[in-house]
């Protein structure tokens, strides 16, 4: 499968672009990747756009290891730091804020302050970000972390409201109930539809917990806004009662799809076998019971790639792209990508384009590679740039977008 690496390289710093000739290499690059996948093979029905260079840019100060992002309006977005602080991010000018009475993480190996969601308020609309259509007193603010418990960590929900400067009424709405010591495969992703919050929790490296029907190891939960469990939740034999689905490693990707309202869910293989699901209530997605990977070690894991009464992936990489973050791409500047998934990539430090037809993945390409460091999050903003984080120890926001916008 062809790639097309259309991003190689930027200065760093806040507010620097790509060089001119890089922007010209750009230019021909997004051109070409256009022809081949919306023209040229007839992908999807469309003609070559009109593609002009996009341009990548450091959106403030350097970030140590950001993790999650959500915009608290059109102009402002929250953005985390796993040793646990939280922003507030103004997209125009690059200004930012500390937020103030956030929960105490343990920010150890692949646990901290991780993700946050935002419950928005009413009369939020897309358009350019000179704007903020803001009401910070009607928004809520989800936190998703690492909770330390005695010796322990779990994965914790806060829900709060937000007075634009702290964090308020915060309270606890979620624990996960398989402690241990081990700190890592926490999920913590969060997405919110108009009725409910779903979240990944991974296994925690207790691979077989991710089968054990009254623990949330490996699982993908749902409840309500306020944090309650809804009453029609699968509940299937023994299965704790915010479960959704379960069988998930460490799904750290999250979106949903705006043509149909499915959940995408995309999670860390072994060794190879990263796989997208779209998560089904009541599913079994399989790990450890069945794996498109291998052990670290060698060998197979469980009884081959596939069985009966278990869920299989729509979209599998190996080897091992280490995914993390996912959307589905809305928006009015690059028209192009509407309805189509990006996914960012830790281990390559890539931003990969999964072009959708008749709603499944049919193939990818490569629309960003190694310029920023691991790709830990992606976000569609309202002008329609695209947002990344990228999760380094002087990592950063970056935004991608059309020259002059």
């Amino acid at each position: 499968m062809p790639h097309f690496y259309l991003i190689k390289s930027i200065r760093q710093g806040s507010g620097r672009l790509i060089t001119a000739a890089a922007c010209h290499n750009l230019m021909l690059a997004w051109a070409i990747f256009g022809w081949l996948f919306f023209g040229g093979i007839g992908a999807i029905g469309m003609v070559t756009p009109a593609i002009s260079a996009p341009l990548i840019q450091q959106i403030g100060a350097p970030l140590s290891h950001p993790w999650g992002m959500d915009f608290l309006d059109k102009r402002q977005l929250f953005v985390t730091e796993r040793d646990g602080n939280l922003f507030l991010v103004d997209l125009l000018t690059g200004d930012r804020k500390t937020i103030g009475n956030l929960p105490a993480v343990s920010a150890n190996r692949q646990g901290g302050l991780l993700d946050v969601a935002v419950k928005a308020p009413a009369g939020m609309i897309s358009g350019n970000i000179s704007g903020t259509d803001s009401s910070d007193d009607a928004a809520t603010i989800y936190l998703c972390y690492s909770l330390q418990i005695g010796n322990e960590t779990v994965t914790a929900i806060d829900r709060a409201g937000f007075d634009g400067n702290n964090l308020t009424d915060r309270t606890t709405i979620f624990r996960a109930n398989n402690p241990t010591r081990n700190a890592i495969h926490y999920g913590c992703r969060i997405v919110l539809d108009e009725t409910y919050l779903y979240a990944s929790l991974g296994e925690r490296g207790d691979r077989h917990d991710a089968q054990a029907p009254s623990l949330h190891a490996g699982a993908i939960i749902r409840l309500f806004h306020d944090g309650s469990t809804p009453p029609d939740n699968p509940r299937l034999d023994g299965w704790a009662p915010e479960l959704w689905t379960k069988g998930h490693r460490n799904p750290q990707g999250l979106a949903i799809n705006p043509s149909n309202g499915e959940i995408w869910a995309h999670e860390h293989g072994p060794r190879g076998g990263d796989e997208i699901n779209i998560i089904e209530a009541g599913h079994n997605y399989g790990w450890p019971k069945v794996s498109h990977g291998k052990e670290y070690i060698g060998g197979s894991i469980g009884s081959g790639t596939s069985a009966p009464g278990l869920s299989d992936p729509v979209w599998v990489w190996t080897p091992s792209i280490a995914p993390s973050g996912m959307t589905f791409y809305q928006g009015e500047m690059f028209p192009y990508l509407n309805g189509h998934l990006l996914v960012g990539s830790l281990k390559f430090e890539r931003l990969y384009l999964v072009i959708i037809e008749n709603g499944r993945p049919v193939r990818e390409s490569v629309m960003l590679d190694g310029a920023i460091g691991r790709v830990r999050d992606v976000a569609v903003a309202f002008d329609g740039s695209v947002l990344l984080l990228s999760d380094e120890g002087k990592g950063g926001l970056y935004r991608i977008a059309e020259a002059g916008q």
